[in-house]
């Protein structure tokens, strides 16, 4: 019998609600297919069975959440897997499954990813440096900014447990990843107030940007840019990109020129790693663009973006933005972001001070374009003018530093041409 659990797919999320099974007690699956579908805070989650066999049993019923660690499914793989059950009955005897975590899901579309081989579970409890701890004690441990490997578990195999989180607590109170804990005060409620639940994503949001704020110091530099020429480029093209099934909006050209300056100044695709006080920059420069939708926000990544050409860009811009809107974006969408692009100016905003997407060391913010009288040898002339804001974390990256790579950011946004003149970026 295969006991399938709901899997740690990673990005904090430790629950979701059941919204529909495909399949019911007694029915055949196959390796592969979607057994059912989960609501997290992030993305509606597709989960694949790993294993044939027949459903014996399903877990919690539509509607009701479902914890990582919990089972989903128990399966019948047939007489001929008696083998592969005792395997596994020996490995739950080396690791206890209670509050065990299944492994993290590379791509949820792809069964294999979610739950390895019993071979291969065992490989990774035993000979990595990953500490053995519940879903819990991980995210208690995040929250509260302890480092989980410096703390003695009392559960069984040296588990760590949510008290042993609790009970932890540094030398000297010194640590430099502990959060303190903040007394907040209770929110009074008056006659005729109004209470409503938040949404799964908003509590996510505001997790998310507690985090951001507690642990980044931000830095904000604001300024405007003359964009005159990228505007009557843009005008010029958009109905020809048509021809093209493309929607040329200033996006790509927004995205292209961040690259260029990333190109540059490679510390604003990075990850500052305090624990061990240094600098991770990333191979890959992964785009966030922040998507506004009904239940909050939510911030997809494109991939290798200076892989792409304009068009490749503006298409997959769309694609994202409408999956988010429509919650069905994949999680691998939403995962390693290295910096984030928020557009004020698509809600009538002329700037803004964004909040840094941890942990990512920068968010670039672009306000309204407007037309405004400004001065060109001398003379007073009517321009198209974008505002700028660029807030970045100040631990690794000074102001100056900020300050120059404005500068290039600035250089290659104002000259549609010399965006589009090196090849591969």
């Amino acid at each position: 019998m295969y006991n399938f659990k709901f899997a740690d797919i990673g990005e904090g999320i430790h629950e979701g609600k059941i919204l529909e099974y495909n399949f019911k007690v007694g029915d055949m699956i196959k390796e592969g297919e979607t057994l059912v579908v989960i609501e997290t805070d992030k993305v509606n989650a597709e989960i694949p069975i790993p294993v044939d066999g027949k459903i014996v049993e399903l877990g919690p019923k539509v509607g009701e959440i479902v914890h990582v660690g919990e089972t989903l499914a128990l399966i019948d793989e047939g007489d001929e897997n008696e083998t592969k059950v005792n395997d596994k009955e020996e490995l739950k005897e080396a690791i206890p499954d209670e509050d065990d975590e299944a492994g993290v899901v590379g791509k949820l579309e792809v069964s294999k990813d979610v739950i390895a081989s019993a071979n291969q579970d065992n490989d990774i409890q035993v000979n990595s440096s990953r500490v053995l701890a519940t879903p819990v004690a991980r995210k208690l441990a995040s929250d509260l900014g302890v480092n989980i490997h410096e703390v003695n578990g009392t559960g069984e195999h040296g588990r760590v447990l949510r008290t042993d989180i609790e009970n932890f607590k540094k030398p000297n109170s010194e640590s430099k990843s502990q959060i303190s804990r903040i007394s907040i005060p209770e929110t009074k409620v008056l006659e005729g107030d109004r209470r409503e639940k938040i949404s799964s994503l908003r509590r996510s949001v505001v997790k998310a940007m507690t985090i951001s704020k507690q642990i980044i110091p931000h830095t904000t530099l604001i300024d405007e840019l003359d964009v005159t020429e990228l505007v009557n480029f843009r005008n010029d093209y958009k109905e020809k990109a048509k021809t093209q099934d493309v929607k040329l909006t200033f996006m790509p050209f927004i995205i292209k020129a961040l690259v260029k300056a990333i190109k540059e100044y490679p510390v604003f695709n990075s990850s500052y790693d305090q624990e061990n006080e240094e600098i991770i920059y990333r191979k890959n420069i992964n785009i966030g663009i922040a998507v506004d939708t009904p239940d909050g926000l939510i911030v997809p990544n494109i991939k290798n973006v200076d892989q792409l050409s304009l068009f490749d860009i503006a298409n997959e811009v769309e694609r994202l933005a409408e999956l988010a809107k429509e919650r069905k974006i994949q999680l691998n969408a939403l995962q390693n972001g290295t910096i984030t692009i928020t557009n004020f100016g698509a809600f009538d905003a002329l700037s803004g001070t964004p909040i840094i997407k941890y942990p990512e060391v920068a968010i670039l913010g672009i306000g309204k374009i407007m037309k405004k009288p400004v001065v060109v040898n001398n003379e007073i002339v009517i321009r198209d003018i974008a505002p700028l804001s660029l807030t970045f974390d100040h631990r690794i990256i000074d102001g100056a530093d900020g300050g120059k790579f404005m500068i290039a950011y600035k250089k290659y946004l104002k000259d549609p041409l010399l965006l589009l003149m090196s090849v591969g970026v």
